[in-house]
């Protein structure tokens, strides 16, 4: 098996036994992942973070559920199946196979990027496995899993033929004493260079794998940037809160005529030119650094135009409280990439924040172009892409609608 740095993490986890309130059986019983502090009825008063909990039912005392013990969240309980299985090495072995077959197809195209584990989607709560060609970034959102990552690394490695395996840790577990690892740790092999080269369909591109967002690169756009890119040959595209420049050098990559990123974060377009420049393209890759709606309205003020608008931000809604906020703020970004959509052009708009209903984001959309004298067809809606499977109503939250004018 493979040297891996050594793990420590401050205890061995216990066993668990635990009983739930009614309400609480019962999401669980239909397979919901979490179960909340205020579910738990009994529990042992010495509960550590990374405990195995067996959840047994009220009146019939019959196991319904596995998981694993958070003291730190209000997600007091991580459900790692409803099958009365042995969590050791064997199982989470098992879990990462059935991970890995649901990816194959998309391995098979001229891609070497992808989601290996995506959170409680693929059994996993709080951990995210990303792969960018020969290297493996494992990123922990919980200090659950630091008494098992000596079991679950090695088949990680040894599924996806990493050559180098990074951690990357939450805000929350930088911070935290219970463990030796630092964010951005090589714990297995070397890393010459934190700029990882990778393919997206035939596309190259580059994550930071150490001080990039999240993993270094969002792949969840990926289907939907190979879809832009199509429908950009020969046109003049806008690429809003570009980031990395996904979108935009797919679309350059298509023979888009003229390609604009923009984006708040200088280093971002940086990134975004750079990651151009890894490919031939014959069009030109303009930037624009700002704040999205305000420089939306500057051009739209200077009537600038586009065949290809795409509108791409960042959650808006991380917390309930902001749901309104988010929904009026999608509203007047539809507005603003209509105005900058020439006759005839395409429209895209997404959304990640998992709060806003796909049905809610798409009736905005529609309410919002409807009140336009543009005439439009919904030509496709689309999701996550398939190394980004849904296993529960709160794991989905990207959408992305394409709005073509009939003018």
């Amino acid at each position: 098996m493979a040297i891996f740095k050594k793990i420590t993490p401050s205890h061995s986890p216990n066993r668990l036994a635990v009983k739930l309130n009614a309400k609480g059986e019962q999401s669980v019983v239909k397979g919901h992942p979490w179960v909340f502090s205020n579910s738990i009825v009994k529990i042992n008063d010495d509960a550590k973070t990374g405990d195995l909990t067996i959840v047994f039912s009220k009146n019939k005392n019959k196991l319904i559920g596995l998981g694993l013990y958070d003291a730190q969240s209000p997600i007091r309980i991580k459900i790692l199946t409803n099958q009365p299985n042995t969590i050791d090495e064997s199982f989470f072995k098992s879990q990462i196979e059935k991970a890995f077959q649901k990816r194959e197809a998309l391995l098979k195209t001229n891609t070497n990027s992808y989601r290996l584990l995506f959170g409680e989607n693929d059994g996993f709560p709080g951990l995210i496995a990303d792969v960018y060609a020969s290297v493996l970034v494992v990123k922990l959102y919980s200090e659950i899993w630091l008494p098992y990552l000596h079991q679950i690394l090695p088949h990680l490695q040894t599924i996806s033929n990493a050559k180098t395996v990074i951690i990357r840790l939450s805000r929350q577990l930088q911070h935290s004493n219970s463990h030796n690892l630092k964010d951005g740790d090589v714990i297995f092999g070397t890393l010459e260079n934190e700029e990882v080269q990778f393919i997206e369909h035939g596309v190259n591109f580059s994550a930071n794998v150490i001080k990039g967002h999240k993993t270094g690169y969002f792949l969840d756009h990926r289907a939907n940037r190979k879809q832009v890119g199509e429908w950009s040959k020969h046109k003049t595209v806008l690429d809003v809160f570009s980031y990395a420049g996904g979108f935009s050098v797919h679309a350059l990559y298509n023979e888009a005529s003229e390609v604009t990123s923009l984006d708040i974060s200088q280093q971002a377009l940086h990134i975004a030119i750079e990651n151009g420049k890894l490919n031939n393209y014959s069009g030109i890759h303009k930037t624009i650094v700002g704040d999205a709606f305000q420089e939306l309205q500057k051009l739209i003020k200077r009537k600038k135009t586009y065949d290809v608008v795409v509108i791409d931000p960042p959650s808006f809604a991380k917390q309930a409280s902001e749901i309104d906020l988010a929904k009026k703020k999608y509203a007047q970004l539809a507005e603003l990439g209509e105005q900058l959509t020439t006759k005839n052009g395409l429209l895209v708009l997404a959304s990640c924040s998992s709060r806003v209903s796909s049905q809610a984001f798409f009736d905005i959309n529609t309410r919002v172009l409807s009140q336009t004298k543009r005439s439009f067809n919904v030509i496709l809606k689309n999701t996550h892409d398939i190394d980004h499977p849904i296993s529960f109503a709160e794991g989905a939250y990207l959408k992305c609608g394409y709005y073509r004018f009939q003018d």
